[in-house]
């Protein structure tokens, strides 16, 4: 470091303008016409063709050149235990969507199929995800509420509800907004819109996936307990929802509440059992498909469902459902639901893809992988399936399982064929509390997302205010709007970072021509008769009067007092002069010259004059210059705030230069009567 300060060297240049500077370097100002843009995004020689084809359709790129022998196993053991994740995942999520689960297994295999064809992503695991289905969940139970399906019985006259028609309209509904929402990512993804993801920062999609979790929770107690609570729809649904689940706890059902308890334990221990051996064994203990199995037959020996009131998951169809287009009716009335799921869908996967491309080289293109999901959505919604997405639990065990292509995910989905087309019925007697149960435990893992608040706290507080945010908004406005509101409270936090940013006045590091504040290095030194202040953000309207009157805080003057003490100084001269101008008609009066003609130049001579003063002040800078390197924009408003700026410091002979201005900015301030300005080029 010594050696390098040691060091000194010296640039000998004229100064340059932003003419001179074109001149010099010989700017090329032709420009492509808008025709010629078309013409040339529009030919299409093989070579494009063929670029296109593999990048819409991406496994004709990479299977034909698949290594059997270095993949094949792995991507075998990956795909296999995932499957059997599927199993018990897809089932439960479908009580988290409010349809039967055998609707869960068909989400399981339509979508992980297509994705195989058209995803980037070799690692993700695409399937049922809780957050999805709960938010699919909020939307069935609004437009198929159990009210509408109650009808009366004349042999214990009593009001019982038709659960077939019940549930045949849900799985309408669900398909429907699957469907839309399939659409809006095909057609984010055809017209490039994969940068939409920007907006959902980490700091958001944690606490969001956190508040949605939350939700998923209390949803799935009346399966714990065992009871059957009003169904709340709308901002607030989360508190009513508790308050109702706990007036009904008097009434939980035993039975199902003791499966519930011994079935949470039990999966918790056979975590911490897989924890402590996932480096002994290569495949993770399945623990989902072993409880389900324990618990079906335990069922099924004891009859839990007529000896002591086990809600049980009941009739499960063999075979595929044939596709039926979605109910069209329905589309106005979940546009809003399906955009919501559209973006959270492809954020969740999107965040995760790039986790893995990054991890292992390869790249994730986003907007096919828009496109991808929007296929496997839409596609999934013509065979009745549910909105999918990304499933990080499924998607490491995928990973830590060996899994290293999209192979592995098309293998999970034929095990899931396999299960649905001939041992899906074997689970009927299953209790729908030993699902509840596998959502709670698998769930864990969100929860320990709450440790993001203390680290962020230290890190950066605006992302935790973020977090913090999301989460409560979410909890109160439910998924969908509080998405919304999430994302317009974090664009928010951008606009105040923009509006209170951080102003300084620069000095020179000795021996360099580097220039760094002078509140923050001790070192530093100011120029000499020159002030230069820099703002970290852009100019614009929202921080356009707060940086001028930064400026004239840190230049230590108030130019507001030296304008307003020339203007006085000027009016007392004008003043002056107009009472020696009556002076002077007086007395050539009094002397018979005639008053009205033209004062000749000897008369206007006896008018005395009060000269201001020309000295500078010498407690003033010769020049202030305006860093404008963080300015990547100026709109009417920062134009204006530079020329008054320019105009008042001129004023009282300071001069005023810009620094690092960008191209676009400097033609935005300089018109074409004002080219006379000096812009110096740093």
């Amino acid at each position: 470091m010594a050696e390098r300060r040691r060091m000194s060297y010296s640039v000998h240049r004229e100064v340059l303008d932003e003419e001179a500077m074109d001149e010099m370097g010989q700017k090329s100002v032709s420009k492509t016409s808008l025709r010629e843009k078309v013409k040339k995004s529009v030919r299409c020689s093989g070579h494009q063709m063929k670029s296109c084809l593999l990048g819409t359709v991406p496994i004709l790129s990479w299977l034909p050149r698949y290594p059997i022998r270095e993949n094949a196993l792995g991507d075998l053991i990956s795909g296999i235990s995932v499957g059997i994740m599927q199993l018990p995942q897809g089932m439960a999520y479908a009580l988290l969507a409010s349809v039967p689960p055998v609707f869960g297994l068909y989400s399981s295999f339509y979508p992980v199929l297509i994705y195989f064809i058209f995803g980037t992503s070799k690692h993700i695991s695409v399937g049922t995800y809780a957050v999805m289905s709960v938010m699919i969940g909020g939307v069935t139970e609004r437009l198929a509420p159990d009210s509408k399906f109650m009808t009366w019985d004349n042999v214990t006259n009593t009001s019982i509800i038709d659960t077939v028609a019940r549930d045949d309209e849900r799985v309408r509904v669900a398909a429907a907004v699957t469907f839309v929402s399939g659409l809006f990512q095909i057609l984010l993804g055809l017209v490039q819109f994969g940068f939409v993801v920007t907006y959902l920062s980490e700091p958001l999609v944690r606490g969001y996936t956190t508040g949605a979790a939350i939700h998923v929770i209390v949803s799935q107690l009346k399966y714990t307990f065992g009871v059957n609570p009003v169904r709340h729809n709308g901002p607030l649904s989360l508190i009513y929802t508790v308050l109702e689940i706990c007036y009904l706890l008097p009434q939980s059902n035993i039975g199902t509440l003791v499966t519930s308890v011994i079935t949470i334990l039990g999966l918790i221990a056979a975590k911490e059992l897989n924890a402590f051996l996932g480096k002994k064994i290569p495949v993770p203990i399945p623990v989902e498909l072993i409880a389900i199995v324990i618990a079906t037959v335990i069922s099924w020996q004891f009859n839990l469902q007529q000896e002591y009131g086990v809600d049980v998951v009941g009739v499960i169809p063999s075979g595929l459902q044939p596709p039926v287009f979605p109910d069209t009716s329905v589309f106005g009335q979940v546009i809003g639901d399906g955009f919501a799921l559209s973006v959270v869908g492809y954020g969740i996967a999107i965040s995760l893809g790039r986790i893995f491309a990054l991890k292992y080289g390869y790249k994730v293109d986003s907007n096919q992988e828009l496109v991808a999901l929007g296929l496997s959505n839409s596609i999934g919604g013509i065979f009745q399936c549910f909105t999918v997405s990304c499933s990080m639990s499924r998607t490491m065990v995928q990973e830590s399982a060996g899994g290293k292509t999209q192979v592995a995910g098309a293998l999970s989905a034929v095990v899931i064929l396999f299960i649905t087309l001939w041992i899906g019925s074997l689970f009927e007697d299953l209790p729908k509390a030993v699902l509840a149960a596998i959502i709670h435990v698998n769930l864990h893992s969100m929860m320990k997302q709450f440790l993001d608040i203390p680290a962020l706290w230290k890190t950066n507080r605006v992302d935790m205010l973020v977090w913090v945010a999301t989460f409560i908004l979410t909890l109160l406005l439910n998924p969908d709007i509080g998405l919304a509101a999430s994302i317009g409270f974090s664009l928010l936090t951008v606009i105040f970072r923009t509006q209170l940013p951080k102003y300084s006045m620069l000095g020179q590091v000795p021996e360099t021509d580097i220039y760094k504040p002078l509140d923050e290095y001790h070192q530093v030194r100011r120029v000499p008769g020159i002030l230069i202040f820099r703002s970290s953000a852009t100019l614009y309207f929202a921080n356009a009067e707060m940086y001028q009157e930064a400026l004239n805080s840190k230049s230590g003057f108030d130019i507001t007092k030296l304008l307003s003490a020339k203007k006085k100084l000027e009016a007392k001269k004008q003043r002056h002069e107009k009472k020696e101008a009556k002076r002077v008609k007086k007395e050539l009066k009094k002397n018979g010259v005639d008053v009205n003609r033209e004062l000749n130049m000897e008369e206007q001579n006896h008018v005395s004059v009060i000269e201001v003063d020309a000295e500078r002040d010498p407690s003033l800078p010769r020049a202030i210059v305006l860093d404008l390197g963080p300015v990547n924009f100026l709109d009417t408003v920062g134009v204006k705030t530079l020329r008054s700026i320019r105009r008042d410091y001129g004023e009282i002979g300071v001069e005023v230069f810009l620094a690092g201005c960008q191209r676009d900015c400097c033609n935005t301030f300089l018109s074409p009567r004002r080219k006379q300005y000096d812009i110096i080029k740093k």
